[in-house]
Formats: structure tokens, C-alpha cells, sequence
């Protein structure tokens, strides 16, 4: 089965980019494969307070997953995994497309504000001529209505 690879994280465009993920998947049977990447960094702290931190951001990503997966499975019948990982978030994209040859797109969701797409849009566009999959590069400002009639 085709899997899309789509990143949670706490931007707008991440939305877009979910819908459009669960929407192929849906037309094509595919599945959906939702990372979200935990930077090491956020938890430098003092006497087992890192771990404390670590585990409420876990329970954090876990609680947004659960709200598109239900979204997910009653709106399109699609059942997407959830993968947790900590470090680069570039790196571990990378690293997850490797692991699961099932993973046939990639799926970003391009930021609108001044700054540019951000910085994963940015990155692995730069990049893309050597990475193992192609990459949907999903507009931030596309309307539902909009993505559900190209799906």
C-alpha cells in the first residue's frame, strides 16, 4: 500500500497539508502516515525536568493526532499511523522515508507569511532531486473546498 508522509506540527499550514494527505489517500487507497519530530533541545533542563517536559509534549502530539485521525477515519475512512521521533526534523523525515519503503509522497504544507514557506518547504525542496520520494508541496492558503475538488 501507498503510504503519504505528512508532518504535525504546531504551524497553520499543517491543517492543508493533513487534508490533502487524507484526501489522496482516500481516492487512492493508500494509507497516511502522520511524524511528528520532538527537537532534543526543547528539554535541556535540571533534575528529571527534561523528562517531565518530553512526556507532556508526547501527550501533546499524541492528543492533536487523535484529533485528525478521528477526523481521518469518520470523514474519509482512512486510519493513519502516528510516529514519534526526536531530533532534526529534516533528519528524521529522511531517515522514516528510508525505513518504510511504503512511503511513496511526502506531504508539506507551505507557510504564507513574509518569511517564505518554511523552513521544511524550504529545505527539502532545495533537496529534492536526491530524496527517495516525490514531495507535495500543499498551499497554505487553499481553501477545503478548493483541495477536496483536485483530490
Amino acid at each position: 500500500m501507498r503510504k503519504f508522509l505528512v508532518v504535525l506540527d504546531d504551524s497553520r499550514e499543517c491543517l492543508n497539508a493533513m487534508r490533502y494527505a487524507a484526501l489522496r489517500a482516500a481516492h487512492t487507497d493508500g494509507g497516511v502516515v502522520i511524524l511528528s519530530v520532538i527537537r532534543p533541545e526543547e528539554f535541556r533542563t535540571f533534575m528529571g525536568v527534561d523528562e517531565i517536559m518530553r512526556a507532556e509534549a508526547r501527550e501533546r502530539i499524541e492528543a492533536h493526532f487523535e484529533v485528525f485521525a478521528k477526523w481521518m477515519r469518520d470523514k474519509h475512512g482512512v486510519h493513519p499511523t502516528l510516529v514519534i521521533r526526536e531530533g532534526d526534523p529534516v533528519t528524521e523525515i529522511l531517515a522514516l522515508i528510508r525505513e518504510d519503503p511504503e512511503i511513496g509522497v511526502l506531504v508539506l504544507g507551505a507557510g504564507t507569511d513574509k518569511s517564505g514557506p518554511g523552513p521544511l518547504v524550504t529545505h527539502l525542496s532545495r533537496n529534492s532531486g536526491t530524496l527517495p520520494c516525490p514531495i507535495t508541496i500543499v498551499p497554505g492558503e487553499m481553501s477545503k473546498e478548493r483541495l477536496e475538488a483536485i483530490c
